[in-house]
């Protein structure tokens, strides 16, 4: 085997593992981001619980003339 074709290869095989590590690190940001949504969906559902009891009309009209 040549020296030229053994840097390439050993060239390749560290760009393979730079990817192979991009690749995880965009996977985990994925997963991160996808619990925070799940947590943003989360509360907001909390908050419409809390006006599920509010009476029929509240906050329809609302006069902003001072």
């Amino acid at each position: 085997m040549d020296p030229t074709s053994l840097v390439s290869a050993m060239a390749g095989a560290q760009m393979g593992s730079v990817q192979m590590a991009l690749a995880a690190k965009m996977l985990k940001m994925n997963a991160d981001s996808q619990g925070a949504i799940a947590q943003v969906l989360d509360a907001a559902t909390q908050n419409l619980n809390r006006l599920a009891n509010v009476g029929a009309g509240v906050g329809q009209n609302l006069d902003i003339s001072v």
